[in-house]
């Protein structure tokens, strides 16, 4: 596995943080919806959302795992 930059590990947290937010915004929608389709799809992208935090936190873990010094 190739090391990460700075700028590359400082774009996955970034993105980490990114995720949370939109799994906040989006379970915040689906209690607001009235409507069950809405509701529906917000929890579908709440899923998706938490795979791509999941994803992104593996990235992070394989790197710390692989990294000098470790």
């Amino acid at each position: 596995m190739m090391q990460m930059t700075v700028k590359e590990l400082e774009y996955i947290a970034d993105s980490l943080s990114n995720e949370n937010l939109l799994i906040k915004q989006c379970a915040v929608a689906a209690a607001a919806a009235g409507n069950p389709a809405i509701r529906q799809t917000c929890s579908q992208m709440i899923e998706v959302h938490r795979q791509h935090y999941a994803l992104l936190l593996n990235m992070l873990e394989q790197h710390q795992q692989t990294a000098p010094g470790h």
